[in-house]
């Protein structure tokens, strides 16, 4: 009979162990500071993408506003609680969710920042450089505009990292050219109607406004609303981060004159790989680039071009 018995218990082991490997499959929480524009979905495809090919879960939650830290907070403490074996974050505001990176640090849970990062330097970023990426806004806006003229800038949220990044590389590159004024610096808090509101104000203020700068989607989608509606496209030029529909195709319609286009499926990709580093006592380094190109309508049909730009889900 015991030997009976032995034998059953060899045959079941290999179920017993898959059963056990199946409830302790990596969880990895990947958290970003909103989930409502393109760039946010193209993310989540990458972060999935890494998750299937390594064999880990990804558990995708954000707010719906960019705005609400308060609500990231409270998302990012559920998943300390619950123990998620690490955590990717683009982060709502670079200070506020310093406490969060020292409490999952307290938990022994790895924690990436994708993005938008945080006041920590210890804390491994995977982003766009911001700063450059914007000094490449500023340099191709005063080419359009004929090296002189008074631009308007519109960042989105004040206290955002990318935002402030972008800010400040765009102004310290302006600073270079004696020619180019900055009229007006007006906020779009990352919605689009704020984008129109902020263009309007602009436009209305500065009647010989020759450029703008729109830091991101909904501000570049308002203002792109605007120009159009005012019939400017092409006399007010503008320039904007990122690559949603709206904005290829205000691109396209030629209200866009360039988009500097962000990798976004890179960042999530590359988080969620690092996370898993990070879990396996891999080394992950503290800053990885995703880059940064500069879209016109002279390169977009480019097939390099074309792939950055394809949207997950999307022929």
């Amino acid at each position: 009979m015991r030997r009976i018995i032995a034998a059953c218990l060899l045959l079941l082991m290999p179920i017993l162990l898959c059963g056990c490997a199946r409830e302790q499959k990596i969880r990895i929480a990947v958290v970003p500071k909103g989930v409502a524009f393109d760039f946010w979905r193209t993310v989540r495809a990458g972060a999935e993408k890494a998750g299937s090919e390594l064999g880990v879960t990804v558990i995708w939650k954000g707010p719906t506003d960019e705005r609400d830290v308060a609500g990231q907070i409270a998302m990012l403490e559920d998943f300390i609680t619950s123990k998620v074996d690490a955590i990717v974050m683009a982060a709502c505001d670079a200070k506020a969710l310093v406490a969060i990176v020292n409490k999952a640090r307290e938990a022994g849970i790895p924690l990436i920042t994708i993005d938008s990062g945080v006041d920590d330097k210890s804390v491994p970023f995977i982003a766009t450089d911001n700063i450059e990426g914007a000094r490449i806004a500023a340099q191709t806006l005063v080419r359009l505009i004929g090296g002189k003229g008074k631009v308007g800038l519109i960042p989105f949220l004040r206290g955002a990292a990318t935002s402030d990044m972008r800010e400040k590389g765009f102004l310290d590159e302006i600073k270079k050219r004696p020619g180019v004024q900055v009229a007006r610096k007006l906020y779009s808090e990352s919605e689009t109607a704020k984008g129109m509101a902020v263009t309007e104000d602009m436009l209305t203020s500065v009647p010989d406004l020759a450029g703008i700068f729109a830091a991101n989607e909904p501000g570049a989608i308002g203002a792109a609303q605007v120009i159009e509606e005012r019939r400017l496209a092409g006399k007010v030029k503008l320039v904007a981060f990122d690559a949603a529909d709206s904005e290829i195709a205000a691109l396209k319609k030629g209200t866009i004159q360039a988009l500097i286009v962000q990798n976004p499926f890179k960042m999530g990709y590359e988080g969620v790989k690092a996370a898993v580093s990070a879990i396996r006592g891999g080394h992950v380094p503290l800053y990885t680039d995703t880059g940064v190109t500069v879209v016109t309508r002279a390169n977009l049909n480019a097939p390099e071009v074309q792939t950055l730009l394809a949207k997950p889900g999307k022929e």
